[in-house]
């Protein structure tokens, strides 16, 4: 089994690079690819780049050239459930576009049922016997994360609350499930909390990226166990 680990920024790859045995460079479409192993398991891992677009490119690349069996979004995210914290980690049960109207999913390709990818139900169950098994840093919460092209800010957080009522929002995890989707690949996503509605703004976000990408890398690292056994 060979897995992929894709990230959105620099930063929130740096954590999985310190612990990859093997790292084996591949440059594509602008991008770096690291092949190597994880506690035993086949992974390849990038950062993609902020945006939809940047990371299906680098979701299909993963599928069509180095052969993943399955795809983890690891990162960070900002918070929109009030119940939160900084530094709380949500994973995905379903992930949807907070920016994409719901029937351009449902009436043109894919011709989805509603307008949520939703996580691959082994992975989820293994993601909850990591959780379960292994002490963490922090609260772990499964649930729906939402993607938009925007950093979301006071203005638009009521409006998306409303309407899907997500654990967290970001710029790339629902264009990864989709891309997974459409290839029939399982996906889950494994997001820590950076910035809320109290402590909202690009600073915020400066300030607990490093802590928030290795607290990500160390469930994804949780499940990787899980899926080596």
């Amino acid at each position: 089994m060979r897995i992929g680990i894709l990230c959105a920024g620099d930063r929130e790859v740096v954590p999985f690079l310190e612990v990859l045995n093997e790292d084996q460079k591949t440059e594509k479409a602008m991008l770096t690819f690291h092949e190597g192993t994880i506690g035993g398991v086949d992974v390849v891992t990038l950062y993609c780049g902020v945006c939809k677009v940047n990371a299906a490119i680098a979701a299909q690349i993963l599928i069509d050239t180095f052969g993943v069996d399955l795809i983890i979004n690891a990162g960070t995210a900002g918070g929109m459930n009030p119940e939160l914290s900084i530094l709380d980690v949500v994973i995905s049960t379903e992930v949807a576009y907070h920016d994409v109207a719901p029937h351009i999913l449902t009436e043109f390709h894919p011709w989805m049922e509603n307008a949520f990818f939703k996580a691959d139900p082994a992975l989820l169950h293994l993601a909850r016997k990591a959780v379960e098994k292994r002490p963490l840093t922090g609260t772990v919460r499964f649930g729906r994360m939402v993607t938009g092209e925007a950093f979301v800010t006071d203005a638009g957080r009521d409006g998306i609350n409303q309407q899907y009522a997500p654990l967290s929002v970001d710029m790339e995890t629902a264009s990864i499930a989709h891309v997974c989707y459409v290839n029939q690949i399982p996906f889950i996503a494994i997001r820590c909390i950076t910035d809320d509605a109290k402590h909202s703004g690009a600073e915020h976000f400066e300030e607990n990226c490093a802590r928030a990408s290795a607290i990500a890398r160390d469930v994804t690292v949780s499940l990787l166990s899980e899926l080596a056994v």
